[in-house]
């Protein structure tokens, strides 16, 4: 299991830090694929897996950490600095996006990170690109003032039913990303306004 350098640590966010890793040598992943985190805190081996929230991995890479005070291995993350060493293994995970067409990112939560990612990449190789965080004050709020900027759509909604006409419009690949009970309403909307089996990619994070 390679150790991997830290080379910044960002407050993005509520509880949300974003950390930059310098990238092992013979590691490429897409965004929306995650890595296993091992690390001992207090005494005791944690793990969590992290989803990537950069575009790549050339040279480095980023994973997108939210945390509460009562936890063990996301607060010690956010807790690194500049030169730390941590542990990663991977990139696992199916759901991938590597540039090749338009994308919907439907994202709650931690969420946000693959979400910016992805957008990022499909903007930079001249695709459409919209983000839908359902919730308040998203994570990575210069990221998505930037992503607008370049012509990406970004919501900030309520409900779900308020993606109806983003995914209507957008078209291309839908991504969703979230905790268990988000994913399954944010898949029902999407499937609502006609999106194909094969159009649609979800990650779950589990229960919250």
């Amino acid at each position: 299991m390679p150790q991997v350098t830290v080379e910044a640590v960002e407050t993005v966010g509520t509880r949300t830090a974003a950390l930059e890793l310098r990238t092992p040598e013979g590691f490429v992943a897409d965004p929306g694929q995650f890595v296993l985190v091992r690390a001992t805190v207090d005494g005791v081996e944690e793990t969590g897996y992290y989803t990537l929230s950069s575009p790549g991995t050339d040279g480095t890479m980023e994973v997108t950490v939210e945390y509460v005070p009562e936890g063990t291995l996301a607060p010690w993350l956010a807790d690194r600095s500049a030169g730390d060493t941590i542990e990663i293994e991977g990139p696992f995970g199916d759901v991938r996006y590597t540039g090749d067409g338009p994308v919907v990112v439907l994202a709650e939560g931690p969420g946000i990170g693959p979400a910016v990612g992805i957008a990022e990449r499909a903007t930079r190789a001249g695709h459409d690109a919209a983000v839908v965080f359902w919730g308040e004050d998203p994570p990575h709020g210069d990221r998505l003032d930037a992503l607008e900027t370049e012509g990406a759509t970004v919501s900030v909604v309520g409900s779900l039913d308020e993606a109806a006409d983003t995914l209507a419009e957008t078209g291309g690949t839908v991504y969703v990303f979230g905790f268990e009970s988000f994913v399954r309403d944010a898949k029902t909307v999407a499937e609502a306004v006609g999106v194909a089996d094969e159009d649609l990619r979800a990650e779950s994070f589990g229960a919250r």
